[in-house]
């Protein structure tokens, strides 16, 4: 029976609260009913898809855009001032493909502050984005990134250094999105 509230749960959050053209609808769901944890003046656009009911943290004044898949099964923390990109893919479990029986595993994601993830952009379990570190669009982020580092590309390598001077508050909150 709690299995089965858990999917009622997952399916509601992910096929008709993330089509609420209401932000406060939204995160007053994903708050109370999912558990997450949202910070000040942060935002989750619609068409978001979660992949479990825990795990999922999230700072001030971060925006994750339109139609992003989020797997917090095994943990996404996402810190303060973060931007990502729409139809985004976070994921934090995968299989053991040498498996003989193709075993799961998990591992945490951790976003720290000030990241800008572009669109389409894939990111693995085990990854740690550094603070200030811009994923360019499209990019697959096999491995931690460090601070202030740009990275591109299938898998993602250093391009070059971002600068280090960043004090602005993302507020990103677009009216029926």
């Amino acid at each position: 029976m709690k299995s089965y509230i858990s999917e009622l749960r997952l399916l509601i959050c992910n096929h008709i609260i993330s089509q609420i053209p209401s932000h406060t609808i939204r995160l007053c769901y994903y708050r109370k009913i999912m558990g997450f944890k949202i910070g000040k003046g942060s935002a989750i656009l619609m068409g978001c898809k979660f992949y479990c009911a825990k795990g999922f943290e999230m700072g001030d004044s971060s925006v994750i855009n339109a139609n992003c898949i989020l797997d917090s099964r095994g943990g996404l923390k996402i810190g303060n001032n973060v931007s990502i990109s729409e139809q985004t893919i976070l994921l934090t479990a995968d299989h053991d493909m040498n498996s003989e029986f193709f075993d799961g595993r998990q591992e945490p994601i951790f976003i720290e502050d000030y990241v800008w993830i572009g669109t389409r952009a894939t990111v693995l379990p085990g990854v740690n984005i550094g603070k200030g570190a811009v994923v360019a669009a499209g990019a697959v982020v096999n491995k931690s990134i460090d601070a202030f580092q740009v990275v591109a590309g299938v898998p993602a390598k250093f391009i070059k250094s971002r600068s280090q001077a960043l004090n602005y508050k993302l507020d990103y909150r677009r009216l029926f999105q």
